[in-house]
């Protein structure tokens, strides 16, 4: 979608713009502070707790303090320090923040208010409060609020950014994505609109993209945990574990007791132990790369390319999954057409049936004596019905699981086999299935 250039308004200085211009410390301070852009955390706390160590702190000190507070995540702090400026409008611009992001939006709504009545960007205040409203449920008040902003309000990214997630809550991804994208273009550093921008490309199977827009959204502080949680276990799917694991080792440094880091950590860790054989895994993708090649590529004689569209055989896979019977059943196909493919799938180190040869026996229905005709009934389910991280359900995908019946034959020794698959992934399958009265095999 090409957008229709217009005139920005300049944003009210950021957390960076404060930090660095305070005139209440010298030149050594602000360069420690502006660390924290970096997001080199411990040194920003260091920082930090000199600047808060200062006689006297003027009204520009205690701004700082409170924003770095908030940039750090100690929202609890923030508050508290940002408070003491009540008549202050960028302060409590950022009380607001901070109630945004323990998620009390009715507050959040309120200081957003009183921030503009101080006189600090109405404009910007009326879009946040539009987010407030929009994460508490009121998501007609919120469009309502939006759309009275006018002209004014759509020459701001913050306009871009809540249109599309008011798009994104009613299902619509797809225009969702043209205001997020259209956000990032008038503010290449906005966190919100290119994490959400990264989630619907994970979610579409864009991996690259996704990684990208995550990285760009980590580029500036504040880092957010979901960014790099996220984050991480897309550079695990992608085999990229030193990234992986320096992304879960950020979210540690800030959070040491976050579970969900640990767990991702270990199961890098574990990961790092198993024996991967390269050449393998190089030859199986050339393979499946050669399988998909299509019929249509070799010099065939009409009455075989007639036979195998009457077959729906269209590539070279397609012909390692039926045998030369099947092929003879089918009316005109003769001798001479089976010589003549025989011959284009020797040459490629290929034959007829190889995928039948090489299947594994289906498996029988599995079956419980202990569970209720209800929990029987559940075995058909789909798993992707299961309250599962992006991780586990790649997983069950790759082991072709599809419904709960299916992961109840599957044992916990032949799901942690599968790459990628570690115990928190195991974790989150064997609570969902707890919630319903199952199991895995042998549990």
């Amino acid at each position: 979608m090409k957008h229709e250039k217009v005139m920005t308004t300049p944003e009210p200085p950021d957390a960076r713009t404060i930090i660095l211009s305070s005139y209440s410390f010298g030149p050594d301070e602000a360069e420690k502070l502006s660390k924290l852009i970096l997001g080199q955390v411990r040194e920003a706390r260091t920082a930090l707790a000199e600047l808060k160590a200062k006689a006297n702190p003027t009204t520009r000190d205690t701004l700082t303090i409170g924003i770095t507070a908030y940039i750090l995540s100690d929202f609890d702090a923030a508050n508290q320090i940002l408070g003491t400026l009540s008549n202050d409008g960028m302060a409590q611009f950022y009380i607001a923040r901070c109630h945004m992001a323990r998620e009390d939006y009715a507050q959040a709504e309120k200081a957003f208010t009183q921030a503009a009545k101080l006189g600090y960007d109405n404009i910007l205040c009326t879009l946040c409060r539009v987010g407030a409203l929009r994460l508490a449920g009121n998501e007609a008040e919120a469009e309502q609020l939006l759309r009275s902003t006018g002209r004014d309000g759509a020459t701001r990214a913050e306009y871009s950014y809540q249109m599309g997630a008011l798009l994104a809550d009613k299902g619509d991804y797809f225009g969702a994505i043209e205001y997020f994208e259209r956000c990032a273009d008038m503010d290449p550093q906005h966190t919100g609109a290119l994490f959400r921008l990264a989630a619907l490309n994970n979610q579409m199977g864009n991996e690259h993209d996704a990684i990208r827009l995550y990285e760009r959204a980590l580029s500036k502080a504040p880092l957010t945990i979901a960014g790099l949680l996220n984050l991480g276990l897309l550079y695990e799917d992608c085999d990229q574990y030193q990234a992986a694991a320096y992304c879960f080792t950020r979210v540690l440094n800030v959070e040491p007791d976050h579970e969900r880091a640990m767990l991702y950590l270990k199961d890098i860790e574990a990961t790092h132990e198993m024996y991967y054989d390269e050449d393998a895994q190089r030859r199986e993708r050339e393979l499946e790369q050669l399988l998909k090649v299509p019929i249509t590529d070799f010099e065939l004689s009409a009455r075989s390319r007639n036979c195998l569209e009457k077959a729906f055989i269209f590539t070279l896979g397609d012909l390692t999954r039926v045998t030369e019977q099947d092929l003879l059943a089918n009316k005109n196909f003769g001798e001479t057409s089976l010589n003549e493919i025989n011959e284009i799938m020797a040459t490629r180190g290929l034959h007829i049936g190889q995928a039948l040869s090489h299947a594994k026996p289906p498996e029988t229905t599995y079956q419980r004596d202990d569970l209720s005709p209800q929990q029987k009934s559940l075995m058909s389910m789909p798993v992707s019905e299961l309250s599962l991280s992006v991780r586990a359900r790649k997983c069950l995908t790759r082991l072709g699981i599809a419904s709960i019946g299916e992961l109840m034959a599957r044992s916990a020794d032949e799901l942690l086999s599968v790459r990628n698959f570690g115990v928190t992934s195991l974790n989150e399958i064997r609570a969902e299935l707890e919630e319903r009265g199952m199991s895995l095999r042998n549990d």
